[in-house]
C-alpha cells in the first residue's frame, strides 16, 4: 500500500466522521426548530464539534496539497476556506460560533440550517470520491498474485501446470 492508499483511506474515515457530525448538527438545530431543545443547550452541543470539525477538515485538504493531488485538493479547498471565513468573522460578543441569544434573531436559525445541509451534499459528495481513490489506489497497488509478485508469477492458459 502506498501513500495514496494510506491517504485516501484517511480521508475516507474523515469524510465520514465529518458526515456524521453535519448529520449531528442538522438533527440538533431542527430539535431546536420544533423546540424540542432550548437555545442554550443546543448551542452548547454544537459549539463543542465546531472546531474539530475545522480542524479535520483542515488536515484533509492539507494533505491533499501535500501528497500532489491538485485537483482534489483545488475542489475541497473552497469548503474548507468557507467555513474557516465562518468562524473567523463570526461577531466578537457571540459567545460561540452558535450563540444561544442570537439564534433565533435575522432568521439566523434557518441559515445555519441551509448552510449545515449545503455541507452535508459536499460532505457525501466527497466522501464517495475519496471512496472511489481508496478502491483504486488499493487496487492499482495490489502487484502481488497469490503472494507471488506478479513479475516472477507464471501465467499460462493451463489451470494445472505449476
Amino acid at each position: 500500500m502506498g501513500i495514496d492508499g494510506l491517504l485516501f483511506i484517511l480521508s475516507v474515515i474523515g469524510e465520514g466522521g465529518l458526515l456524521f457530525l453535519v448529520v449531528f448538527f442538522v438533527i440538533t438545530l431542527s430539535d431546536l426548530e420544533c423546540d424540542y431543545l432550548n437555545a442554550t443547550t443546543c448551542c452548547s452541543r454544537l459549539n463543542k464539534f465546531v472546531f474539530p470539525e475545522i480542524l479535520v477538515q483542515s488536515v484533509l485538504a492539507s494533505l491533499l496539497l501535500i501528497t500532489g493531488h491538485w485537483i482534489l485538493f483545488l475542489m475541497y479547498a473552497p469548503c474548507t476556506a468557507w467555513i474557516v471565513y465562518l468562524f473567523v468573522t463570526k461577531p466578537s460578543g457571540n459567545i460561540g460560533f452558535y450563540d444561544p441569544a442570537e439564534i433565533h434573531n435575522r432568521h439566523q436559525l434557518k441559515a445555519y440550517m441551509r448552510d449545515n445541509m449545503i455541507k452535508m451534499g459536499v460532505h457525501l459528495i466527497f466522501f464517495f470520491i475519496f471512496l472511489y481513490w481508496m478502491i483504486y489506489s488499493l487496487l492499482k497497488d495490489d502487484t502481488t498474485m497469490f503472494g507471488v509478485p506478479a513479475e516472477k508469477a507464471k501465467l499460462t492458459d493451463d489451470p494445472y501446470e505449476l
